[in-house]
Order: C-alpha cells, then sequence, then structure tokens
C-alpha cells in the first residue's frame, strides 16, 4: 500500500484547513475596502465578506430633478467596492491554498 495517503493525516489535515478558513473570513469581515463615484460625491464601504457597510453621499450631487445621476453613481461605487472586495478576499484566500495542490478551479473561492 506504499503511496497511499494516510486517512489520518488527511483528516488533519482537512481539519486544519477548515479552522485557517473560518478565521480567514472572520477576518475577512473585519477588512474594509472603499470606492467611490463622481470624483468622491458617492463613497461606499464594503467589507472583506461582500457585505456593504456604508454608503456616503455628499449633498451637493442630491438633485431631485436629476435622480438617475445619483442613481448610477451609486450603482458605479458599490459595484467597485463589492469588487475590491471581492479581489481582496481572493488575494487572502491565494495566501491560505498556497501549497495546498489544490485544483484550480475558477469561481472556487
Amino acid at each position: 500500500m506504499k503511496g497511499m495517503p494516510n486517512m489520518g493525516n488527511l483528516m488533519k489535515q482537512a481539519q486544519q484547513f477548515q479552522a485557517k478558513m473560518a478565521k480567514l473570513q472572520e477576518e475577512l469581515g473585519e477588512k474594509t475596502v472603499e470606492a467611490s463615484a463622481g470624483g468622491g460625491m458617492v463613497s461606499v464601504v464594503a467589507n472583506g465578506r461582500q457585505e456593504i457597510i456604508s454608503i456616503s453621499i455628499e449633498t451637493e450631487v442630491i438633485d431631485p430633478e436629476d435622480a438617475e445621476m445619483l442613481q448610477d453613481l451609486i450603482l458605479a461605487a458599490v459595484n467597485d467596492a463589492l469588487s475590491r472586495a471581492k479581489n481582496m478576499m481572493n488575494e487572502e484566500m491565494g495566501k491560505l491554498t498556497q501549497g495546498l495542490n489544490l485544483p484550480n478551479v475558477p469561481g472556487l473561492f
């Protein structure tokens, strides 16, 4: 049976990886990224779990006659913040999985 992985060691490694994943997810919830649109008129903060934490809108950009512009700025800032949060998460996951010889599966994390 030479060459067969030791199931006990494999299970131990899986449990350690699971514990590291849980810790990483907790840490990602505490890390934030910020994105803005309209020259900083709309700012959005998201955490590493890709949750929106806050949205800030400068009063100068609030125009009842042009709600569409404000909606576009909010949408742009939110999408940018979520993209940055996803990139941050992928970087941290890459550090965690480095050296594990996992198959490269797009969208796994």
